[in-house]
C-alpha cells in the first residue's frame, strides 16, 4: 500500500510517499481502508522532532492523527464494529497514523461517521472537535449564560469552540483576523475582535468566565488574558509549550490542555454533525502524495482553515 512516512526528524522534505506493507489487525483492533486523514498543527511539530518528550514516536513514522474510512478487517475479540462500517477516530498519538491507504486502530476509539457529509470530510473533525469540547466543558466547565473569550477563533479548533459554546447558550467573544472573521461570525460568535488592529485586553470591557487560548501568543499576551477573567474563572491554553498562567488570589485557574481520545465525546460530536447542529468546515482537500507540500505550506503560515488529505482510491 502507499503511505507517507518520515525516517528521520526534520523539515517537510523528510516526508516520503512510499510503498509499505499492508498492516494486519491484532486483538481488539480493526483495519480501516482510509478515505482521508487531515492536517493538524501538531503533525508538523511531531515531524520536526519538537514533541519527542510528550509524544515519542518510533521511526519510520506515518503521520495523520485523524481517520475517516471503512472497516475492512477485524482482529480477535472485536464485536463493536463490523466489516463495512464507516467510522471516524482520533488515533493514538504515538502510534502509526492514517496518512496511508490502510491503518490499524483500536476498535474502542472509533465511532460511526456522520452520514450527511462525505466520508472523507469526516476526517476534519475528530482531533479539533475533541480539543474544543474538552477545553470548554471538561476543563472550562462552561454553562449557559456565561461569557467565553475564544482567542484565535479563526483556526479549526476555534470554529468548533464557537459553535459548541453557542449551542450551550454562552455569550461568545472571538478574536480573528480579516481572513477568517466572516467564518467566525457564521459559526455564531456574538462579538468578533480583529486582533490584527485591536488590543484584545482593551476590547473586552466586561469580565469573561472562561478564556480559551488557541493562538501562538507571547507569554506576556497569555498572561494579559488572565486579567480579563472574573474571580473563580479559568484560562484554558492549547499552546502547551507555554504553561497557562493562573491568578491564585482571585481563584482563576490556568489549565494546559492535552487532548485525549474519547469515543463517547466523539460519538456526541458525530451525532451533532449528523443532525446539522454542528457544521464541518473543510477549506481544502489534497492528495496523500501532496502531503509534503502541505506541511511546507503549513510551516509558511499559508493554510487557512482545515485541510483534508485524501487517500488514493483503488
Amino acid at each position: 500500500m502507499k503511505a507517507v512516512r518520515f525516517h528521520e526528524f526534520g523539515g517537510p522534505e523528510v516526508l516520503r510517499y512510499e510503498d509499505v506493507e499492508q498492516p494486519t489487525p491484532g486483538a481488539g483492533q480493526v483495519r480501516i481502508r482510509v478515505a482521508a486523514t487531515s492536517f493538524n498543527g501538531v503533525d508538523g511539530n511531531i515531524r520536526a522532532g519538537f514533541m519527542q518528550g510528550p509524544i515519542p514516536v518510533e521511526l519510520p513514522h506515518t503521520p495523520g492523527l485523524d481517520v475517516a474510512g471503512t472497516v475492512d478487517a477485524l482482529g480477535a475479540g472485536v464485536d463493536d464494529v463490523a466489516v463495512g462500517d464507516q467510522v471516524v477516530g482520533f488515533l493514538p498519538m504515538t502510534g502509526t497514523g492514517a496518512a496511508a491507504e490502510y491503518v490499524i486502530a483500536p476498535s474502542e476509539i472509533l465511532t460511526g461517521a456522520p452520514r450527511n457529509i462525505p466520508l472523507a470530510d469526516a476526517a476534519a473533525f475528530p482531533l479539533v472537535g475533541l480539543t474544543a469540547w474538552q477545553a470548554l466543558f471538561d476543563h472550562g466547565k462552561l454553562t449557559a449564560g456565561q461569557r467565553v473569550l475564544v482567542n484565535g477563533a479563526g483556526g479549526a479548533v476555534g470554529g468548533y469552540a464557537v459553535q459548541l459554546a453557542k449551542e450551550v447558550g454562552a455569550h461568545v467573544i472571538a478574536t480573528a483576523g480579516p481572513r477568517s472573521a466572516d467564518r467566525v461570525r457564521a459559526a455564531g460568535a456574538d462579538e468578533v475582535i480583529d486582533h490584527t488592529t485591536t488590543d484584545v485586553t482593551a476590547a473586552v470591557t466586561e469580565p469573561v468566565d472562561l478564556a480559551l487560548n488557541l493562538a501562538p501568543v507571547t507569554p506576556e499576551q497569555l498572561a494579559a488574558l488572565v486579567t480579563l477573567i472574573r474571580d473563580g474563572g479559568a484560562l484554558v491554553n492549547t499552546t502547551v509549550w507555554m504553561p497557562a498562567p493562573a491568578d491564585q488570589e482571585r481563584g482563576v485557574r490556568g489549565v494546559d490542555l492535552f487532548v485525549r481520545s474519547d469515543a463517547d465525546q466523539l460519538a456526541d460530536l458525530a451525532a451533532r454533525i449528523g443532525t446539522g447542529e454542528l457544521r464541518v468546515d473543510v477549506a481544502e482537500r489534497v492528495a496523500l502524495a501532496d502531503l509534503p507540500a502541505l506541511h511546507a505550506r503549513a510551516g509558511a503560515g499559508e493554510l487557512a482553515g482545515k485541510t483534508v488529505v485524501l487517500a488514493p482510491t483503488a
